[in-house]
């Protein structure tokens, strides 16, 4: 139940009883303000952000300066490549690139002045607006999970050992965009291939690896040891492959096939196989080593498909700029601003010596939306990049917490 609707029942059995309760119900909302639960998922960009009014976040970060400085130079080598005219839509409210940049530039020099907690509490209350993330349908908050950067045993050329290949994009892979046959299709876009006079859906995850629907095309980059490495580095979208001599190479998302992606860890809990408490990507790898017979059935049970190729440096986000761990997270493209400024509040493990998480605890941060994923739909779902080895690994297999998201930036003249 919301704030508010319990606030108006304790205000008409006492003091504002002779209140009308539309007029009652006006003058509390506008006092606390309220973030109603959603009967559905936002489905467009200007219902995914509501701007906050009366009650903020306390602007606290639990990292360290240097790295949010880092995203955000990252981030402006983005916005400097688009056209200043383009233009940015936050919830109900459009803003250009120039807007943005100057915005993220204005906020990187304060940043380089070393403000305190509070002095950066307050520049922000007094300098940006701030919107928040509508949520998910039932709930209001944001689940966030995380992803990593792995670092797999693979080779640039097959042998006995590493036979398990990573394909780069087919040339018969189309995008097709819709709005060009209807005006209701704007924005949709389908991934197909062309099949004598049929255009067809791409090959599924069964196809190509059971069915060995790319095999003889020469569209292998890199092969790997371990079928597991490629379905988890598949979820991942890129990591490291650690090669025979020791060096390691960067493997980057390049294209997907364009099905939707369904989650094997519900798949399982569907099935019976593991309950929601025991799904992680750890004891999901742990089960699936354990279970051989069923270990396809499972995997295949998500159709989506993932081409990498190789990365002179990685890993990369969805607007071609190296994640910074901690401060990189993944939202729904097609509706939260790219390169956005945001502040998060969630839980992060605490992690023993021996690498064992013995419990959750708070955090809050300011980070950047740099990626997307094909798991991330939605106003009530974002990932955070944790960056690589053990903790990062712990983290992002574990992660499955509620809590805020909101999307900054700098107040136009005379707001």
């Amino acid at each position: 139940m919301c704030k508010i609707t319990r606030i108006l029942s304790f205000a008409m059995r006492n003091q504002y009883r002779g209140l009308h309760p539309f007029l009652l119900l006006v003058l509390i909302t506008s006092l606390f303000g309220c973030y109603p639960t959603l009967d559905k998922e936002v489905g467009k960009p200007d219902e995914a952000l509501t701007r906050v009014r009366y009650f903020y976040p306390k602007f606290r970060d639990d990292m360290d300066m240097e790295s949010l400085a880092h995203a955000i130079e990252k981030n402006l080598v983005y916005l400097n490549k688009l056209n200043p005219d383009r233009t940015f839509q936050y919830g109900p409210d459009t803003y250009t690139c120039r807007q943005v940049k100057e915005s993220q530039e204005a906020f990187l020099t304060f940043l380089r002045n070393s403000p305190d907690a509070k002095a950066l509490n307050r520049e922000v209350k007094k300098h940006f607006l701030v919107y928040r993330a509508a949520g998910r349908a039932g709930n209001n908050r944001v689940l966030f999970t995380g992803y990593f950067e792995p670092i797999y045993k693979g080779n640039l050329s097959p042998d006995s050992v590493y036979k398990y290949p990573l394909y780069k994009k087919p040339d018969d892979l189309i995008k097709i965009d819709l709005s060009l046959f209807r005006d209701e299709f704007k924005g949709k876009r389908i991934v197909a291939r062309i099949e004598g006079k049929k255009v067809l859906p791409y090959f599924s995850r069964q196809q190509i690896e059971m069915e060995k629907a790319l095999e003889g095309r020469d569209l292998e980059v890199a092969w790997l040891k371990d079928p597991l490495d490629v379905s988890f580095l598949h979820i991942q979208g890129s990591g490291r492959l650690k090669l025979p001599d020791g060096s390691t190479v960067p493997v980057g998302y390049q294209a997907s096939n364009g099905r939707p992606y369904r989650s094997i860890g519900r798949y399982l809990i569907d099935k019976g196989y593991m309950t929601r408490d025991e799904v992680s990507m750890q004891s999901i790898r742990k089960f699936l080593r354990s279970n051989p017979d069923i270990m396809q059935e499972v995997l295949n049970h998500n159709p989506s498909y993932v081409f990498f190729d190789i990365k002179k440096r990685g890993p990369l986000g969805n607007i071609n700029v190296p994640l910074t761990p901690g401060r990189s997270i993944a939202l729904d493209a097609r509706l939260f601003p790219k390169g956005a400024l945001c502040f998060i509040s969630c839980e992060k493990p605490v992690v023993d010596s021996q690498g064992d998480i013995t419990g959750w605890k708070g955090f809050s941060r300011f980070t950047l939306n740099q990626d997307t994923g094909g798991a991330i739909r939605g106003a009530g779902r974002a990932d955070i990049f944790w960056g690589n080895g053990i903790y990062a690994e712990l983290a992002a297999g574990h992660l499955k917490h509620d809590g805020l998201l909101y999307v900054l930036i700098k107040k136009p003249a005379g707001e």
